[in-house]
């Protein structure tokens, strides 16, 4: 049976880090405002699917194992600052071209979904973030875990689906097409930032 008091707090702990604006919720918003609303849902839909397996990894048990190898969290920290600044690359690119930067990011959806799978599959700070927030639904037993654990799915999925949709309104859109470079400059800094902290991190172990 499953405790809904030890779920409320689970599902809280949950939303406020996924609604937090990290890596993964600023490039849902900045896709939507530049490619519109498709693009960043089928964008989003790969990101939640990447969170979603970090989940399953931290639910059966796996995450306490990864969180503790150097190796595992050192290449992955790595892997996730290239991936990151590879995007500070092509938000900068934007900035400095304008709308013929723009007009490459055209692409499948099957393009999307692994843009947005990788970059969450790459995240080590996801793998933290599920074994902080199930630790306490581990309380409850295993049925508590896993319906925990969906509920978490669930609002990842949600999440993505609200940037990508608030973001891709139209007065969102027209405010990103006239300030896109300054938009796209503070995206491709905040990567940049991010990426490189999570290299240094990386090294200094």
């Amino acid at each position: 049976m499953t405790d809904l008091a030890s779920l409320l707090p689970i599902a809280l702990a949950f939303l406020i880090v996924a609604v937090s604006p990290g890596p993964a919720n600023i490039a849902t918003a900045t896709l939507a405002m530049r490619s519109g609303r498709r693009v960043a849902m089928v964008f989003g839909t790969g990101l939640a699917v990447g969170l979603s397996f970090w989940g399953v990894v931290a639910a059966t048990g796996m995450g306490a194992l990864l969180q503790g190898s150097v190796y595992f969290l050192t290449g992955l920290k790595i892997l996730g600052g290239a991936y990151l600044l590879y995007l500070a690359v092509q938000s900068a690119r934007t900035a400095v071209h304008g709308k013929v930067a723009v007009e490459r990011f055209a692409g499948t959806g099957g393009h999307w979904f692994r843009r947005g799978l990788l970059l969450n599959l790459s995240n080590p700070k996801a793998v933290l973030a599920w074994m902080a927030v199930l630790s306490v639904g581990a309380e409850g037993g295993g049925h508590n875990m896993m319906t925990a654990t969906l509920v978490c799915m669930l609002i990842g999925l949600a999440n993505y689906m609200f940037y990508a949709l608030a973001f891709s309104l139209s007065g969102v859109m027209a405010g990103y097409r006239r300030f896109s470079r300054a938009i796209e400059g503070a995206v491709a800094g905040l990567f940049a930032t991010a990426g490189y902290g999570l290299l240094r991190s990386a090294v200094s172990r």
